[in-house]
């Protein structure tokens, strides 16, 4: 696979190639050793494209899993209490996890234990690859990545998506590039407030 466009937002590019160009190189690297047409494996159902070749979702994370892995990139989660009380979320927001569980109860409330999971964190920098349906982008981008940044563990997010060529080719429902472009284009200059890089990729 070739990275073909690449979108930074809140100079997240420029992040990385000052201060982590190693690991952009890495990055780049990894991505060009996916063979796509290793992946070009499973057979449509669909009525439009019925008995046709498509490319798997499934086996394109597992190479971009085995990749990744190898050049120890690994999955991370950051845990928080959460509540019905609006002032008390925003109060206990950047408290530690323990702390948020104890502010919670202290207020006579119920604290609900919550998580979210980033498959990829190297040195201060979390990848999604995302080749799942269209909703799966808008949670990475303005929850997953964000709250790794809020919570001071991420200072970039990656987010790995197919061009409009090569999504074309795939079962219907994954997002692409051109598409997930213009959602964080029209949500303003500063939305969400998280340094991030969006590569469109295709063979």
């Amino acid at each position: 696979m070739k990275i073909v466009e690449t979108y930074s937002h809140l100079n997240g590019l420029e992040y990385l190639l000052v201060h982590k160009p190693k690991l952009w190189q890495e990055i780049k690297s990894v991505i060009g050793q996916v063979n796509g047409k290793a992946c070009k494996t499973k057979v449509s159902k669909e009525k439009t494209m019925k008995g046709r070749l498509l490319y798997s979702p499934i086996e394109m994370n597992k190479s971009f899993k085995t990749l990744l892995e190898s050049e120890k990139w690994e999955e991370s989660r950051v845990s928080y209490w959460v509540t019905k009380d609006e002032k008390l979320i925003r109060k206990t927001l950047t408290m530690p996890p323990e702390k948020q569980k104890e502010e919670i109860k202290q207020n006579g409330f119920i604290p609900i234990f919550s998580y979210n999971q980033t498959d990829f964190v190297k040195d201060r920098v979390a990848i999604e690859v995302q080749f799942g349906k269209y909703s799966f982008v808008a949670y990475d981008l303005f929850v997953k990545h964000l709250a790794f940044y809020v919570g001071d563990y991420i200072d970039v997010g990656i987010e790995i998506l197919p061009m409009k060529s090569l999504q074309s080719q795939m079962s219907s429902g994954p997002s692409y590039y051109e598409g997930e472009l213009y959602n964080v284009i029209r949500q303003g200059r500063g939305v969400p407030s998280v340094p991030l890089i969006i590569l469109g990729i295709e063979e």
